[in-house]
């Protein structure tokens, strides 16, 4: 019997780069000069997940939002990893925006993934395991072809390959 080659899809983000990323930010908007009598603040809650920007108005928000987009792109943190939520009104003009960090595969996303995989109609074994699947196949060219579909393939977050042997 020969000897079954497998590789892993992961969803994960260096919550170390984000909180750098998200350190960088903080200074660029204490230095820049259009942003520091703003009145814009930024936090990052590492447990949560989560960024979350303050301003003064939707513009400055956004502006914000780009500051650190490109703080985070630096670092190779890819951007759909981050959902920004809707602008939520607060006191004044003010508003406040929210962004989700997405690290893992949800049980929908895995089942699209495994969906996809299996209409390739390719001799490959797919197993869910918790926030990552396990592709297994006895031929290391049908798994090279399945990371090749995968990769042009957009879930909304993205994928890594890992323990590929």
């Amino acid at each position: 019997m020969a000897k079954e080659s497998s590789f892993d899809v992961v969803s994960t983000i260096d919550l170390q780069e984000v909180d750098n990323a998200f350190q960088q930010a903080k200074k660029e908007l204490s230095q820049r000069y259009d942003l520091k009598d703003s009145g814009a603040q930024i936090s990052f809650d590492k447990a949560g997940k989560s960024i979350t920007v303050k301003a003064p108005s939707d513009f400055t928000a956004n502006q914000v939002i780009d500051v650190i987009s490109s703080k985070l792109v630096k670092r190779k943190i890819d951007l759909a990893a981050i959902h920004w939520g809707e602008p939520v009104a607060s006191a004044g003009q003010s508003v406040t925006k929210t962004a989700s960090i997405v690290e893992g595969i949800d049980r929908d996303t895995a089942g699209a993934i495994n969906k996809d995989i299996k209409a390739l109609k390719l001799k490959v074994k797919v197993t869910i395991e918790g926030d990552h699947l396990r592709v297994s196949s006895a031929s290391r060219d049908t798994l090279q072809d399945v990371i090749a579909f995968l990769k042009g393939q957009d879930y909304g977050q993205p994928l890594q390959y890992v323990n590929y042997r």
